[in-house]
């Protein structure tokens, strides 16, 4: 059934970019978001995760460097700026 939407510049601009990025129609976007609210209402909004649980799969995965470089990280970042100040 058709709908008509007005969206202001801003939402109209959001909707493209998505829409053009991810190969789809404006409406199928549109009608994603309708989707994404509804299960919204229905399940109450989700726990976001914390950044930590965001990043515990990459934490301790690096190897090499510094032992000591988080409490010299102030240091660090000068040498690094100089160096680039450099070229």
């Amino acid at each position: 059934m058709p709908t008509s939407v007005r969206l202001d510049s801003k939402s109209e601009a959001i909707v493209r970019r998505i829409a053009r990025k991810s190969g789809r129609t404006k409406s199928e976007i549109i009608r994603e978001a309708i989707a994404a609210l509804a299960d919204e209402a229905v399940a109450g909004p989700q726990r976001s995760l914390s950044v930590f649980e965001a990043m515990a799969d990459l934490i301790g995965i690096a190897r090499g460097g510094p032992r000591d470089l988080a409490q010299r990280a102030d240091e660090a970042f000068r040498v690094a700026l100089s160096r680039r100040g450099r070229r």
